[in-house]
């Protein structure tokens, strides 16, 4: 199987006020394995970023004004994940609008990416495991014992990667319990001609009597 990780940082919050993507990151997952298979861009967006996002990102608008066009990039993007089993984002709606307003923009045939691949959204299986708690990234590093040393501000590729991480440690019971699942199947099916004894009608009684002398017993106290 193989899993998409990834991550967008914006000019800023809100697309819809004309905020664009900078940078675009990818961590190939497979079988359950982190490759060293990556996928990064950094993206000039056509216009100036908030200062709250140059905090956060470190990138400035002299280093992305060299940068390619989202257009020049999105062929080698679409060709990265293309075939993908499925996308893991936390926080899948906010990547996703980004995206497709990136798409938009250049007028792309694809027109929404959750009709074109299956996301996964990891904050919504972080709420349902850690309901009321915090949840974002950040938290659920800490949580789950993933190093944030190298997390000094926030870089698509490297959100990417500890998102991967982090994806696999909350569903590791549950790739466990499918591993147990499987070898209880697998038990049943080499073990078919196993002999199966039933009751005959003396010991059906007999356990219809102690039943019954069970509850009378009970009534009594």
């Amino acid at each position: 199987m193989r899993q998409i990780s990834l991550d967008t940082e914006t000019t800023g919050l809100f697309y819809y006020q004309g905020h664009r993507i900078i940078e675009i990151g990818c961590v190939e997952i497979i079988d359950r394995k982190i490759t060293k298979n990556t996928f990064q861009a950094y993206i000039n967006p056509e216009r100036l970023i908030d200062n709250d996002a140059k905090k956060i990102t470190g990138l400035t608008d002299l280093f992305l004004k060299d940068k390619p066009l989202f257009k020049n990039v999105v062929n080698i993007f679409l060709n990265f994940i293309k075939d993908a089993d499925e996308i893991i984002i936390h926080n899948a709606p906010f990547d996703i609008n980004f995206i497709n307003n990136e798409f938009k923009i250049i007028n792309h045939d694809i027109k929404n990416i959750k009709h074109n691949f299956k996301i996964f959204d990891t904050l919504e299986l972080a709420r349902k495991l850690h309901p009321g708690k915090k949840n974002n990234l950040d938290a659920l590093c800490m949580r789950y014992n993933i190093s944030l040393s190298e997390r000094k501000i926030h870089g698509a590729l490297l959100d990417a990667e500890l998102l991967a991480k982090v994806y696999l440690a909350m569903t590791e019971n549950e790739e466990n319990y499918e591993n147990k699942k499987s070898n209880i199947v697998n038990d049943l099916t080499l073990n078919e001609n196993i002999e199966i004894l039933k009751a005959n009608k003396q010991e059906l009684n007999s356990h219809i009597t102690y039943i019954k002398n069970l509850q009378e017993q009970i009534r009594i106290i």
